[in-house]
């Protein structure tokens, strides 16, 4: 097939590629939370709805992730949506190394002892039923059990290596 008239010169696939290629698809921004020897999360762009009913969601961890072995353990997880005004939020739980429920971080103790963050635009506590080898990560099904939608706001976003608002 050939390309298209001032397209670019398609590229062998390769991690680079995909990376290249997902880095042009914006993606809502969530922290996934769950409880370890001490409170563990990440932050996640790869999360999605997979089924009404059962309530149902995904998400993928890397293995080589410092909450995997919380999140390879653990019967509940958290999901936390999070709004535009919370970039610095989704920083900390991005950056490796970090003290992500130290100071400056509002959580407490929520359903089955799941660790949730407050101020987020909507969460939900989630039973883990399967996780699913994906190369290096793991897809990650969740069914969600309690919840809440109900804060006001505008979901962060991430696109081109950034966190970002929506636009009107």
């Amino acid at each position: 097939m050939a390309a298209s008239p001032g397209a670019g010169v398609p590229r062998t696939a390769s991690p680079e590629l995909l990376r290249s290629v997902f880095r042009q698809h914006a993606a809502g921004v969530a922290v996934i939370t769950a409880r370890g020897t001490c409170p563990v999360g990440f932050t996640a762009t790869s999360l999605t709805s997979v089924a009404a009913e059962p309530p149902l969601l995904s998400f993928g961890i890397g293995t080589g992730s410092s909450s995997w072995p919380a999140v390879s353990g653990a019967e509940h997880i958290g999901v936390h949506i999070l709004g535009e005004h919370q970039q610095e939020l989704a920083a900390a739980f991005a950056r490796s190394g970090a003290d992500r429920f130290g100071p400056g971080t509002s959580w407490r103790t929520g359903p089955e002892g799941v660790p949730l963050l407050d101020g987020v635009l909507a969460w939900m506590v989630c039973r883990v039923v399967a996780r699913v080898p994906a190369g290096d990560h793991r897809i990650v099904l969740a069914q969600a059990i309690v919840g809440d939608p109900t804060e006001p706001g505008r979901p962060l976003l991430y696109h081109q290596g950034r966190f970002n608002a929506l636009r009107d």
